[in-house]
């Protein structure tokens, strides 16, 4: 693997003040809803177990900034898309993927037309892209989102609403190879709205979780992982004012949230149904993060790089079971990670 960067990193980064929001942001027009199927009870069993053995990590990126990469998704061919650049004021994101064999001259940028700030999300296995853009790199970090994807060229995508947050925030965090894309929008009361994005129909469908409300009084909410299947993850706040997961399989819904943490975040999903992301135990400066993987027979399983235990994260996972993500490490900087199953 000659040529890769080696360094040795909430939700798929964070809003453009600096990537993806870890409390959701997400269209209206709403034609169909996901997640109207009879809703599981908050799975906590299986007992979770530490899976961080049972990979080899490695840590990617673009050497344009050794400080700040993080990894958001993984196709079944090996492709990889993240950003570099911590969005701070003079620091903006700054999209990209990489191909096999993952020499720095596979590193390839990936921004919107014009934008300030491009951070790629996902793609699929057909080289569909999907992610979010922003025209301002402010010092406050409460910039504008667009959603795009990109089939050829660029697009911009925006839920249908007159209710928009200000500055408007709208992202797409994932898509399958039939070019459904999910993701959300923040609402002028601050919640966020999940949604999925036809891009051969353009049509918007509301994710709604069962038990809710489907009107503004429903639970803030991001749709960020569809697969193959039609099978959407994401997390939303729950009637306990905490953030938790879920598996939508064809309206058949499933809530999930690690044992004690403060906070669950599904990031991606796999046809095989198995979800990753990242959950948090404690707040504020006590707060550690680790990285999962959860399926509905097994439950979880911790993932922390060795180089950054504590301070992982999941965004994204394939069929074949590569995950991608990012930690930080001891100095303070963001490095791309990429963990491949033992063989």
């Amino acid at each position: 693997m000659k040529g890769i960067m080696i360094m040795g990193i909430s939700v798929k980064g964070k809003l453009i003040s600096g990537g993806i929001a870890a409390a959701a942001v997400g269209t209206l027009a709403a034609t169909a809803l996901t997640g109207v199927g009879s809703a599981n009870a908050a799975t906590t069993a299986p007992s979770a177990v530490n899976g961080s053995g049972n990979y080899q990590y490695v840590n990617f990126g673009s050497t344009k900034d050794v400080t700040f990469n993080q990894l958001l998704g993984i196709n079944n061919n090996g492709r990889i898309a993240g950003y570099f650049g911590s969005g701070a004021k003079g620091h903006p994101n700054k999209g990209y993927t990489i191909y096999a064999p993952y020499a720095q001259s596979d590193v390839h940028s990936e921004n919107f037309p014009g934008s300030v700030q491009t951070q790629v999300t996902g793609l699929n296995d057909t080289n569909v892209q999907v992610g979010f853009y922003s025209t301002q790199n402010t010092a406050s970090g409460n910039n504008n989102n667009f959603g795009w994807y990109f089939n050829g060229s660029f697009h911009k995508v925006a839920f249908p609403t007159g209710d928009n947050s200000n500055p408007p925030v709208n992202q797409l965090l994932g898509v399958n190879d039939s070019d459904v894309a999910v993701g959300f929008y923040t609402n002028g009361a601050g919640s966020s709205r999940a949604y999925e994005y036809n891009i051969r129909t353009h049509v918007f469908t509301r994710v709604q979780i069962p038990g809710y409300p489907t009107s503004t009084a429903g639970p803030s909410t991001t749709a960020t992982a569809i697969n193959n299947n039609g099978d959407v993850a994401g997390f939303y706040t729950d009637k306990a004012g905490l953030t938790v997961s879920f598996l939508d399989v064809h309206g058949s819904f499933t809530s999930f949230a690690f044992p004690g943490a403060s906070s669950t975040n599904a990031s991606g999903v796999n046809d095989h149904d198995e979800v990753v992301g990242f959950y948090t135990v404690g707040s504020g400066n006590s707060a550690v993060t680790h990285g999962f993987t959860w399926t509905k027979s097994h439950g979880f399983a911790t993932i922390d790089d060795p180089n950054g235990v504590g301070a992982t994260t999941v965004n994204g996972v394939n069929d074949e079971g590569d995950l991608v993500g990012f930690y930080t490490d001891s100095a303070g900087n963001t490095i791309g990670m990429v963990a491949f199953p033992n063989f």
